[in-house]
């Protein structure tokens, strides 16, 4: 069974998120060993400059790496990353798994986006939409995602 890690920068805070992960971490569960790593927001000032925002993404990037299990593609969701579809996100883990990796590391950084070196360790920069979401529902968003793309490589009914 493969692994697949969800690496987030920030807890859920909403209920219906909770739950809504939930239901999605509950029905990965016949396809992957699924991993949830919340990582600490770093705390700045209201007003952050943009020296104090880089030493944010900075640290938040060192330990975002360190949480990457050896053998994982990395995934980090980002803007400027490469939209797929639900199918050809489906192909890139058939690919991915059938090349040797041993899982993947899905990654979603806060607010203020992701450092440099967590961009530069991808094996797939994943955009989910030229729209902004809040990161919290991205997580929703991925999850569902994930469970769309096991489906579809199993010939489940789910993706239509």
């Amino acid at each position: 069974m493969l692994d697949v890690k969800v690496i987030c920068i920030g807890k859920l805070k909403e209920s219906y998120l909770k739950d809504g992960c939930g239901e999605y971490i509950k029905r990965l569960s016949r396809f992957c060993r699924l991993e949830i790593a919340e990582l600490a927001e770093s705390l700045l000032p209201d007003s952050p400059s943009q020296a104090q925002i880089l030493s944010c993404i900075s640290k938040e990037g060192k330990a975002i790496l360190s949480k990457i299990p050896r053998g994982h593609l990395i995934v980090p969701l980002c803007i400027e990353g490469t939209p797929l579809s639900s199918e050809e996100l489906s192909e890139f883990i058939e690919q991915g798994a059938a090349k040797g990796a041993t899982g993947f590391s899905f990654i979603i950084g806060s607010s203020f986006g992701l450092s440099d070196e967590v961009k530069a360790a991808a094996d797939l920069r994943l955009s989910m939409s030229k729209m902004t979401f809040p990161h919290q529902l991205a997580r929703m968003m991925l999850l569902e995602q994930l469970y769309r793309a096991f489906q579809i490589s199993s010939g489940g009914k789910y993706h239509k």
